[in-house]
């Protein structure tokens, strides 16, 4: 009997395509550190592909499940896929083949006669109409969906050892962007449970399609492209071809060595295999650094050297060609710097940052002159907004495609010229089968047609979803949607070139990350724009904030809807600022855990934007008593504040740089 370790599953396989070097970091987990391995987002995701796999079940009804009882029993899953294959015709769920040391599971395989259909689902989202979905015009597999198309082709390759005498036809089956719900709360039939019996911890609440409507899912025959792919004639890295991958991660997965695959500056820059610095890993060590020290002899003086991999939105860099690792190494030319007219050019800020970084250089940057007059230019009050959101392949309401945006929150502040900061407004919908963009769009048209102040978000996701929404309602019967298209026309524009695109619409949003990246560069966001760096290197760079918000609620000019007059925004521990999403008080104070898990199991704290997207979800189950229901709206809603208020304290921050 083959030993466990020594098989080369699917998973493995996917795993090692990206980079043989994470296949031996995986087989080694106990040694090698992996940011993701506990990542909220990436779980929610992965949820609503078991969700899908569910769903797509009830479309090939009548199959047998095979669960697996252990992590040893491949053999055992494979003689019993093999005594179900006798059956002239059979559907089986999760079929196993293992052959020559190779196995995978297939989510659905449908046999008729001496032909097998081998199914592999995928919550990818496709759009029927575009011609050229797998390949390009010229012939090449597209970049993603490479992983989706190898993947199937190792089912493939295994199914044929296994099975030589039948037909075997490979199939993906993907969600079908083009198609709508017929019925409300299908997503909430397919329930995401922490103890769910079924694979995926999904717990399916009806047994029949017909209870569906019509089939979200498209499936396709990807005999002839699939047949390229073990003929060798695609690549999936340049110098690695899919029969010449099977040699090698098998090897590796017998032996357990590691096989120096080449560094690259794309592939090391997401690798992650590295070491967390928030956390001290148990002791475990990083692949990214054995990957250095073996093929470019790195010291331990190297590891602590900054690296050219962090260098904000350096893209497709040949300094690796040129022998250069080390931000220490670089010089102007490298950046290829040019000045920027007002503001910083792409270059100037990725030179910053080196140059920073070199000189062991804590202090901010700040283009105080183009920061006023941009500052200068913004009308009080200033307005402050922030989204939650949730795009699911499983839509929530009838009559909604798969992966249509729901706006289901927002948070707003008023920062006005006295100083005075205000909780405006805020809205939530909590009720489940509602659908609520069009009462988002009202409520936050309400907050903010008082007056011509400046309106503020971070990054490009609000006017994202504004404009999607715009399109819902122009397809809609909505009674006042002429009046909500024009308000969202007057502060982000449209898309549309027949409704007549406005390039500058009359209050259009400024983006605070914008402002950020033109003005302004902190060391200790090591190059990221993102808030959730940006905001920590605030709280530890300024004294102003520290002092003003370490202070309860009711000691400054901040009101707030959410938390108590006696809450303190931040604390300190060791010297170190405590981030304030770090305090925010846990959902379920008075719930036990049987009552937590009987219902909305799995959510943990929201302190993320991943574990808010999955709280939604839970808002939507019609069995949720009103206690449940109040806590986890009550806890998104502290969130979503802290998203704003984020905003207004790096605004404050940016405002006394300049001495405003």
């Amino acid at each position: 009997m083959i030993k466990t370790d020594k098989v080369l599953t699917k998973s493995s396989f996917k795993h090692g395509l990206e980079c043989p070097n994470k296949l031996f970091f995986s087989n080694n987990s106990s040694e090698y550190n992996n940011l993701r391995a506990e990542d909220l987002f990436l779980d929610a995701l992965a949820s609503g592909g078991f969700q899908v796999e569910e769903y797509a079940r009830l479309q090939f009804p009548g199959g047998v499940l095979l669960e697996k009882d252990s992590v040893d029993d491949y053999q055992s899953l494979a003689n019993k896929t093999a005594e179900l294959l006798t059956q002239e015709n059979i559907v089986i769920y999760e079929a196993a083949f293992l052959s020559d040391g190779l196995f995978v599971r297939s989510d659905i395989l449908v046999k008729q006669g001496n032909k097998i259909q081998l199914i592999e689902v995928k919550a990818k989202s496709i759009d029927p109409s575009d011609p050229n979905i797998f390949t390009s015009k010229t012939g090449k597999l597209k970049k993603d969906w490479k992983p989706y198309l190898f993947d199937l082709a190792f089912q493939t390759n295994v199914a044929k050892l296994s099975f030589p005498q039948y037909e075997i036809s490979p199939f993906l089956c993907l969600v079908d962007k083009s198609k709508t719900a017929q019925v409300g709360g299908l997503n909430q039939l397919f329930r995401v449970k922490k103890n769910a019996k079924h694979r995926g911890g999904i717990e399916v609440l009806i047994d029949n399609a017909n209870q569906l409507g019509d089939s979200l899912l498209a499936c396709f025959d990807l005999s002839v492209t699939v047949g390229r792919i073990l003929e060798d004639e695609y690549n999936y890295h340049t110098n690695l071809k899919f029969s010449e991958a099977i040699v090698m991660l098998q090897d590796i997965q017998v032996n357990n060595y590691y096989p120096n695959w080449p560094t690259s500056f794309s592939a090391c820059k997401s690798c992650e295999y590295k070491r967390d610095s928030l956390k001290e890993n148990g002791g475990k060590k990083s692949g990214f650094e054995h990957c250095f020290r073996t093929q470019h002899n790195w010291s331990d003086k190297d590891m602590v050297r900054s690296n050219i991999f962090d260098i904000w939105n350096l893209r497709g860099s040949k300094l690796m060609e040129r022998g250069i690792h080390f931000k220490d190494q670089m010089f102007k030319e490298d950046v290829k710097l040019e000045k920027g007219i007002g503001s910083l050019s792409n270059s100037e800020r990725q030179w910053i940052q080196i140059q920073k970084e070199q000189n062991q250089d804590w202090t901010e940057h700040v283009n105080k002159r183009g920061l006023k007059t941009e500052i200068d230019s913004w009308l009080f009050p200033l307005h402050f907004i922030d989204f939650e959101t949730s795009t699911v392949p499983l839509p929530f309401h009838e009559d909604r495609k798969p992966y249509e945006q729901i706006a289901f929150q927002f948070s707003h502040h008023t920062y006005h010229k006295d100083g005075r900061i205000e909780h405006t407004s805020e809205f939530i919908s909590a009720s489940p089968g509602v659908f609520p963009n069009f009462e988002f769009v009202e409520k936050l048209y309400e907050a903010l047609k008082n007056d011509n102040g400046t309106i503020f978000r971070y990054a490009n996701h609000e006017k994202t979803i504004l404009n999607a929404i715009h399109s819902q309602l122009d397809q809609s019967k909505q009674k006042n949607k002429v009046e909500l298209m024009s308000f969202i026309e007057s502060i982000c524009g449209t898309n549309k070139e027949e409704q007549g695109f406005i390039k500058h619409p009359v209050r259009d949003m400024v983006d605070l990350c914008e402002v950020i990246k033109n003005y302004y560069y902190n060391p200790y966001t090591y190059g990221s724009i993102s808030i959730k760096d940006v905001l920590p290197a605030v709280l530890k760079t300024s004294s102003f904030i520290q002092s003003k918000y370490s202070k309860s609620i009711g000691n400054i000019q901040v009101t707030s809807k959410n938390f108590s007059k006696d809450h303190t925004w931040l604390t300190l521990k060791g010297g170190q600022v405590i981030s304030p999403y770090k305090t925010l008080p846990k959902i379920f104070d008075d719930l036990s855990a049987e009552d937590i898990d009987e219902t909305i199991s799995g959510i943990g704290d929201i302190n993320d934007g991943g574990a808010a997207l999955t709280a939604y979800g839970k808002l939507q189950y019609t069995n949720m008593n009103d206690t449940e229901r109040r806590q986890i709206t009550n806890a998104l809603k502290r969130y979503c504040e802290l998203d704003t208020l984020a905003m207004v304290m790096i605004y404050e921050h940016l405002k006394s740089l300049v001495k405003l």
